[in-house]
């Protein structure tokens, strides 16, 4: 582990956890699960397998200072500033290109930083595991194993086995697939052969670098420019400069979907969930002996199934539900969000009718 760094993507938005996922406050700098913001989580996941100056973060401006605050551990030059999103394929990006100029072999381990992993040991465990695989120039990816027919995530489908002699179960990547609808993903789970794509990955700098040049070449031509800067101000003079012209594009479509050299390992037993949307805190919260989950008072009258979650603000703050059932019910000081549960994935729609509408004040 010697030449391996970590990257914590740490840019995004979390729209489909509004109101209480914000522009200003996004869910990763949030306390959602416990004491810890799922950022905080991230990083702390990481103790005993890696020292935080070989941590590095990506993430925007705008979030950028209360980072710092949560994380002070992390050297400051370990922060990657993107003037903008421009897609997970520019951050990686971004990362290799700035890895690969400070160690020819750095091996990186690509994190999101809105993950909640239970099993802190078996996720060590698997990325020594999947660093492994990645000295033989494979691109590296943690597939999650399915509890239930998901339409929230892509799929991985595994092929045979990868020749060699390896700690843990390695496949071939046959394809990556999109969100399913219902019916296709009933098909995948009962396949018994594909993974959830957690968006974990592992590789040689060298190595994505080369799949760039390949396939991106575009970008390629703009991280070797911000490679060659001389310092890290230079660097970001040039990223200031060029960031803007880049394309959007995801690491999955730009990169993994066409290498040619892909491998997964099934991670079942991570306890793992990508906190992506209000639904999935069933997943991660203990419910009640009626199912119900609430970070705050309620009062349940004949309810089952059913969320309520409490801004910090509004934390004295009584919720009573009668007679509701698969309800989600979230609570601010200036938004009130109902929902059914099998509707909260569309709560990104929310944010996107605000932002056509100029209402700033509610993002």
């Amino acid at each position: 582990m010697e030449h391996t760094y970590a990257v914590i993507m740490a840019g995004g938005g979390g729209t489909r956890l509004w109101p209480i996922s914000r522009k200003e406050r996004p869910k990763q700098l949030l306390p959602l699960i416990d004491e810890e913001t799922l950022f905080q989580g991230t990083v702390s996941r990481l103790r005993g397998l890696l020292p935080p100056e070989r941590i590095l973060v990506v993430t925007v401006a705008e979030q950028a200072a209360e980072m710092r605050l949560q994380a002070p551990e992390i050297p400051l030059e370990n922060y990657l500033i993107e003037p903008s999103p421009r897609g997970t394929a520019s951050v990686v990006g971004l990362a290799a290109a700035v890895l690969h100029q400070r160690d020819p072999q750095a091996i990186m381990a690509v994190l999101p930083s809105d993950h909640h992993i239970r099993n802190r040991d078996l996720f060590h465990y698997l990325l020594k595991a999947a660093v492994d695989v990645a000295l033989t120039d494979y691109l590296v990816t943690l597939g999650i194993t399915p509890l239930q027919p998901s339409t929230a995530y892509g799929y991985i489908q595994q092929g045979k086995p990868v020749d060699g002699k390896f700690n843990y179960p390695v496949y071939n990547v046959m394809r990556f697939k999109e969100k399913p609808d219902e019916a296709t993903a009933q098909q995948l789970l009962r396949s018994g052969d594909h993974s959830w794509n957690s968006g974990m990955f592992i590789w040689k700098t060298e190595v994505i670098l080369t799949e760039f040049r390949r396939q991106m070449p575009e970008l390629s031509a703009t991280l070797e420019q911000i490679a060659a800067a001389p310092d890290a101000p230079a660097r970001n003079t040039v990223i200031q400069s060029v960031w803007n012209t880049l394309k959007v594009e995801t690491i999955d479509y730009g990169v993994m979907e066409h290498a040619e050299k892909v491998a997964v390992l099934p991670a079942g037993g991570l306890g793992w969930s990508d906190v992506g949307s209000w639904d999935s805190l069933f997943d991660v919260l203990l419910p009640d002996m009626n199912g119900n989950i609430a970070n705050g008072q309620h009062l349940a009258l004949d309810t089952h199934n059913t969320l309520v979650y409490v801004g910090r603000g509004n934390s004295d703050r009584l919720v009573v539900t009668i007679g509701m059932d698969d309800i989600i019910v979230v609570d601010t000081d200036d938004a009130l969000l109902l929902c059914k549960i099998d509707q909260a994935q569309k709560v990104k729609d929310v944010v996107a009718h605000l932002k056509k509408h100029r209402q700033e004040r509610y993002l």
